[in-house]
């Protein structure tokens, strides 16, 4: 298959010169203190490994993720897991079982 070429503007007016190019709005720089800093439903695993409770999308989630840090600064990595409240739930049933597991090996 031939690949797909984009689409021109078929923009027409005659508003101006047609060199002269918009540059994209500047984004705003992050605060130096990150919105995880006041989360009070985290929990430290390891040196840079968390359990956090939060919110995405409308729906409650359990996250389980390494963070890695930039200026001063912890941010989430893509290593982690993000479970639904049901899937938690079903997580914590077998702790019982993983316990004996990890005692018979």
């Amino acid at each position: 298959m031939a690949p797909r070429k984009a689409k021109k503007d078929s923009d027409t007016s005659d508003s101006g010169p047609d060199d002269i190019v918009e540059k994209p709005a500047a984004k705003k720089a992050k605060t130096s203190r990150a919105k995880d800093d006041e989360d009070e439903n985290s929990w430290s695993l390891d040196k840079r490994r968390f359990l956090k409770v939060r919110e995405f999308k409308g729906k409650l989630m359990v996250d389980i993720r390494e963070f890695y840090e930039t200026d001063g600064d912890l941010k989430p990595g893509k290593k982690g897991i993000s479970l639904s409240v049901e899937q938690w739930k079903k997580l914590c049933g077998y702790v019982d079982e993983v316990n004996e597991a990890l005692k018979n090996m």
